[in-house]
This record gives structure tokens, C-alpha cells and sequence, in this order.
């Protein structure tokens, strides 16, 4: 005995028209796109690009300023390098020091809503809370240094920076920021063409 397949009905792993099954939100929407990465804006045209982030921003504050709908804007940094600055040697004592800040801050936050509801002396409740949160932060953080072996015996913060910024519109308006840019002038500096 043979039963005929239903073609209107969802099946699994078979994507069709009208055939998917609803999502918690509603109606799924078929992918667009290659299926890798967000869908695809509006089309941008390149304003120009410039060697650092303040340029690329002043650009953008101008264009604001007459306004333009600089909400159809980005500056769009290019070539980005991760830069990690080293802030300094770590010692088991430098890394309880910091954890005795970091559990301070908490030792407050905690001693403060201890003592909203405190009938009684709520400035020694505060006062506890954070030399206690201060004694565990930096116990826990000379420990967390020491267990470490010696592996990471530095301090740094990273940050990324592009080797230049481009400012691109959409198309549909890159004539009225062209002629906006046409006013402004950048102390002596020109836009670069976009490669």
C-alpha cells in the first residue's frame, strides 16, 4: 500500500515557497544574500578616505551639522591591526593590589544594598562590606597571579586600529554629500581616493 505525499506540507530538511513552518516570531523569511553573513545593505558610494579616525568622524560631524541624513552613513576603518600595549610587570602582590580594588567596588555595591536595610548603623554595614570584598579581591587575585606560574607576568590593554578610514553614503544621496564635502576643509588635508 502506497499513501500519496501531501507537496503543501512541511518536511524536514526540504525548503520550499510556503512550506516552512512558522518560527516563535512568526513566518520565517527565506535567506537572501549567499546564506554567510548579514543580508546586503543599499548599494555606498566611497566619500573618501582618510589616514585617521578623527578626520573620517570631523567628515561625518559636517555632513550632520548641514543636516544630511547621516544616519545612511559609515566610516568604515580598513586594514585593522590588534595592538596590545603592555601597562607593566606583574608581581603576585601588583595583581592582589588590583584585586583588592575590583573586590572593594564589589564589597561597596554589596555593603550598599545590605545597608538601605539596615535599622541600625548603615555606614559600618557599608564600611565592612567593602574591606571585606577588599580582602577577598586581593587574596583571590595574588592567588589567581600565582597559579598562573609565571606564564603572564605583565599587564596590557588591547585595542584595534585601521590603517585608514573611508567614509561611505548611500547612492542614492552621495550627490548631496558631495557637495556638502564641497564646503568643508580639513586643515589642509584632502580626501585620498578610495582604492
Amino acid at each position: 500500500m502506497t499513501t500519496q505525499s501531501n507537496p503543501s506540507a512541511w518536511q524536514p530538511g526540504v525548503t520550499g515557497g510556503g512550506t516552512l513552518p512558522s518560527g516563535p516570531g512568526g513566518r520565517t523569511a527565506p535567506p537572501s544574500g549567499d546564506g554567510h553573513g548579514p543580508p546586503a545593505g543599499p548599494p555606498t558610494v566611497t566619500l573618501g578616505a582618510y589616514p585617521d579616525y578623527p578626520s573620517a568622524q570631523r567628515v561625518v560631524d559636517h555632513l550632520a551639522d548641514n543636516r544630511f541624513p547621516v544616519e545612511r552613513t559609515a566610516i568604515v576603518g580598513t586594514d585593522l591591526t590588534l595592538v596590545e600595549t603592555v601597562l607593566g610587570r606583574l608581581t603576585t602582590a601588583r595583581a592582589a593590589l588590583i584585586g583588592a580594588g575590583t573586590g572593594a567596588w564589589l564589597g561597596l555595591f554589596i555593603g550598599l544594598l545590605f545597608g538601605i536595610f539596615t535599622v541600625g548603623n548603615w555606614l559600618a554595614v557599608i564600611l565592612v562590606g567593602l574591606v571585606i570584598g577588599a580582602v577577598w579581591g586581593a587574596v583571590f587575585g595574588g592567588v589567581a597571579h600565582a597559579m598562573t606560574g609565571g606564564k603572564r607576568d605583565f599587564t596590557s590593554a588591547s585595542s584595534l586600529r585601521a590603517n585608514q578610514y573611508a567614509v561611505t553614503v548611500e547612492a542614492d544621496v552621495a550627490e548631496q554629500a558631495r557637495q556638502l564635502m564641497g564646503r568643508l576643509h580639513l586643515g589642509g588635508r584632502s580626501a585620498q581616493p578610495a582604492s
